[in-house]
Order: structure tokens, then sequence, then C-alpha cells
């Protein structure tokens, strides 16, 4: 069985591969964030991708016609740095010579990054990237199994709606990255189609530390809600510092960080009340061919990485599902008959229902959730609320 190990440097960044592929094997791969600032993210999908190869290799690999291939991953870290991964994509496609693409983290690096695919006619399925901007420019083969971003505050406005009191004015933040800007972007006439008024609409640099300056013009603006957009090391600082100024709406809602255990466990008892959203929970509902389903997956993934998988990982073991399934559906190695295979994919996966649309993305509906006493609650889906969410947020000092 192939595992990770250290083989040297490229362009300066530490690249990591499985063992030499050998004649039957069929190579995946990835620049993911190891190091720098999103790397406690982007370690989602190298222990995913890796954890799924393996899974699929117990089970005999992926057969194609008369050959049964065992999955191979070559993958380099690209330091959090969107120049170096698109040079680690163009080498692993022309020196590497992978067969298939998986994405990296974040939706400016997949955006940089699926125009080499597409240069070089290689697919790549990648769980990392949501904007809108990605899906837009009527590429062919890049796919992308997260929603899209324009969409993410979709559930948390219609659960605002139905709260009670209602809030009317809300503060709306982002980071001026591609995926966070969509964000904005779909978030601004789903609040204005629903009644409430953006009091404070603000973006701020990516990779901020400083929300100070921020969270005033918030105080300021004494917003019933405040939406945000950001990374998740952003939002943790936003947090620590909304408590030392005392800045506490009635709710708040994160496009990350609240779905990961890291998060809750970084905020402690801060991390109370916070609201976020996900596409995927860990339920036996979800059935899957070769994990069983999605809870027996997060055990396993718990077990072996000594933390609890969230979307991320989610997303990226259907990535590696998806270029399985379409390679034994095209019956071919070859990546542009796999590009029509993938394209015409609709499987049950430990993610959910993986379909991609004519533009290459799929849309499964977020699940509002809540930080509630340390642990995290499903409190609004499709069929609106699941469990009573904990509203409206306390001050700082009655907590």
């Amino acid at each position: 069985m192939n595992t990770l190990r250290l083989i040297g440097a490229l362009f300066g960044a530490v690249a990591l591969s499985s063992a030499p592929a050998v004649a039957e094997d069929l190579v995946l791969g990835a620049s993911v964030q190891l190091t720098g600032p999103v790397a406690n993210t982007g370690r989602y999908y190298k222990d995913a991708y890796e954890f799924t190869i393996d899974k699929i290799n117990e089970a005999g690999g992926v057969k194609v016609g008369d050959k049964q291939y065992k999955l191979a991953l070559k993958l380099y870290d690209n330091q959090s740095d969107v120049n170096l991964s698109v040079r680690q994509y163009t080498q692993l496609i022309t020196q590497d010579k992978v067969n298939l693409l998986l994405g990296p983290f974040a939706s400016n690096f997949a955006l940089a990054d699926s125009a080499i695919s597409e240069k070089y006619q290689v697919p790549m399925v990648q769980g990392g990237g949501a904007s809108d901007q990605i899906f837009s420019r009527n590429f062919k083969y890049i796919f992308g199994t997260l929603a899209p971003a324009s969409n993410y505050f979709g559930s948390t406005v219609a659960m605002m709606k139905e709260l009670d009191p209602l809030p009317k004015s809300v503060a709306l933040l982002y980071a001026d990255d591609s995926f966070d800007v969509s964000v904005a972007e779909g978030a601004r006439p789903l609040l204005r189609n629903a009644g409430f008024t953006i009091a404070l609409d603000e973006r701020y640099t990516s990779n901020a530390s400083d929300f100070n300056s921020l969270l005033s013009q918030v105080k300021n603006a004494n917003v019933d809600a405040v939406l945000m957009a950001g990374h998740e090391t952003e939002i943790l600082n936003f947090v620590r510092q909304a408590k030392s100024l005392s800045v506490a709406p009635k709710l708040y809602s994160f496009t990350v960080g609240v779905p990961s255990e890291d998060f809750r466990k970084a905020l402690g008892k801060d991390a109370d009340y916070a609201y976020g959203m996900t596409a995927w929970l860990p339920s036996t509902d979800l059935k899957d061919r070769w994990f069983g389903d999605a809870a027996a997956f997060a055990e396993a993934y718990k077990a072996k990485y000594g933390y609890a998988p969230d979307y991320h990982a989610a997303s990226g073991a259907a990535d590696v599902e998806a270029l399985a399934q379409a390679v034994e559906a095209a019956g071919t190695i070859d990546p542009k008959a796999v590009r029509d295979a993938i394209a015409k994919l609709n499987f049950d996966s430990l993610y959910g229902a993986v379909a991609f649309g004519k533009n290459g993305q799929i849309n499964l509906a977020q699940t509002v959730v809540q930080i509630q006493d340390g642990n995290l609650a499903a409190v609004y889906g499709g069929k609106g609320f699941i469990e009573k969410p904990k509203y409206p947020m306390p001050t700082w000092d009655a907590r």
C-alpha cells in the first residue's frame, strides 16, 4: 500500500509523493497548502486524498477493461502561494506525467490552477474552490464538489426570516479573494429580497489579523446580525477581538470555521452561539461504495488522523471517488474520455449525490449549524428548523 514520503523539493517547496509509480499505477496529481496561512485547512485535502486512495486500493483499485489499476498520489506543498501552485500543476502534467488532477484548497487557487488543467486538457476534480468565477469561463476540464459561493448564505437568510425577534439590519463583511467576493455578491440580493437592511457592506484584505476598526464600525452601526465571509484564521481573530470590544449582535454567521473541531477548540466557550453552514454532516443516510456510509468514513478518518473531518475532507474524498468512478465508466485512462465520463457522473458518495451541472459544479444544499455548549448542532435545513437555535446571542458579559 502506498504511503506519502518526502522526496525532495520543487521550486522551493516540499514535495510529497506516493512510492514510485509502477506500470499499472493510475497517478493522481495535486498541489495543496501544507504550510503557510491556510495550511490548517489545506491538510484536510491531503489527508482525504490519501485516505480515500488507500481505501479504494484496499478494495482492489480501479478496474479499466481487463486491467486493474492501483491509485497513486503525487502531491506538492504550494506553501499557500498561488504562483507556486500554478507552476506545480504545470510540473505535474508536463514532467511528472500524472494521469488526472485533484485540486488545491481555496477559490483563488482553483481559479488559477484550473487554467493549467484546461490548457493541457487534463481533467481536475476539486472540492476546495466554490467561487462562481471558476465555473463562469466555459472551461471543460474543471469540476467542483462545493456548492456555488453565491448561495452560501442562502439557508442562513431563510432561517433569519423565521427568527423571533426578527433581525432587521445586517453587516456584510468579506475578504477580497474570489470566493468571498462571490459570497458577498450573492448575499446582497438574498438579504434585500428577504427584507433586511444592509447597514454595513465592507471588504477587508485577505489574511488580515486586525479587525478592531471593522468591529468599531459594526458596533457604531448597531446591527442585529453579522454575516462574514473569510478564512478560518481571520474569523478566529474576529471573534476574539469582538469579545475584547464587547461587540455582540443578536447573531453572527461565518462561511468557514464553525463546522471545524479545531475552530471550536481554539475559541473554547467563546465559540458558542456562532452560526455557520455545511453541505455535509456525517450521516448514516449517506451511503457509499467504499466506506459504507458517511458516519463510518468520519469514524475511520478521525481514528487515523486524530481530528474529525468536516465538509472540506468529505468533498476531497468525493473528488477521488469521482475520478475512480469516471475512469471505470470511461473504460480507459485517456484524459479526454475520462473528462466526458466525469461530466455524466451521477452516483451516491459519502459526501452526497455527485452529479455535475453543465458548468462543472454540483449544488448541494447548505445546512445551518450553530455551536451550542461547545458542540455542533444542525439548526436549519431545507425543511425548516432541525434543532432550536440559541438566539439571540447574549452580550459577552452575560455569558
